[in-house]
């Protein structure tokens, strides 16, 4: 086993994580070897498992880094909003824009991929006879709802906006959670995108005015 300094040891682990961010938003998951990455980085593929306990676990820190990065660029983007629906404005234009030029972006709130994953991790990490197999889809399914609750505690946080808007008169929707989920809800939009459903000239047009369709009903006029 190859010896590192601790300073080698970050070193090599961001390369592998960067060279993961630009292969699995090349590639995808299922065509992104283990070798790719290392190959990258300039060391042997059993070097690989000294930093990390499989291609699965360095798919998730890439993917979670790049949804915190998205939640840093919506936090600096509401800062110019003076009002709620200026907010809920900049929030659907970023995250729209995000799902549909970063292939990571998509992949993670539309496609799924952090729980699918997750239970990939969470299913394949030891082999176990059958009583341990039953207790351990119980433990794994614990440990995935936990995930997945901590994940959406975590949305909550970042995004707390619909909390604040809900104080407000205008608002249409008392309930800031449903709020939530009809903006999450138009990402989905995306994957109509270049399909029979919309046509490739009309997408910009179609995102536009669901994007004030969506503005307009959250929110009463303000006169």
């Amino acid at each position: 086993m190859t010896q590192f300094t601790d300073a080698e040891r970050e070193r090599i682990r961001a390369e592998m994580i960067d060279a993961g961010h630009e292969l699995f938003a090349q590639f995808g998951f299922d065509r992104t070897r283990v070798s790719d990455i290392t190959d990258e980085v300039d060391i042997g593929t059993s070097t690989f498992y000294q930093f990390f306990e499989s291609k699965e676990e360095l798919y998730f820190i890439v993917l979670v880094e790049e949804r915190n990065q998205l939640f840093d660029e919506l936090e600096q983007a509401v800062t110019q909003a003076e009002t709620p629906q200026a907010e809920a404005e900049i929030i659907l234009r970023t995250t729209l824009k995000q799902v549909r030029s970063n292939p990571l972006i998509n992949r993670l709130f539309v496609k799924g991929e952090i729980r699918r994953i997750d239970e990939r991790m969470s299913g394949t990490r030891f082999e176990k006879s059958a009583n341990e197999e039953q207790d351990s889809q119980i433990e794994q399914r614990n440990v995935t709802d936990t995930v997945n609750s901590q994940f959406e505690q975590e949305f909550t946080q970042v995004l707390p906006q619909p909390e604040q808007w809900v104080t407000h008169d205008d608002v249409q929707v008392s309930n800031p959670d449903v709020i939530r989920g009809i903006m999450r809800s138009l990402l989905f939009v995306t994957q109509a995108k270049e399909t029979p459903v919309i046509p490739e000239e009309m997408y910009g047009e179609i995102e536009e005015a669901l994007i004030d369709v969506i503005v307009a009903g959250l929110f009463s006029d303000e006169n």
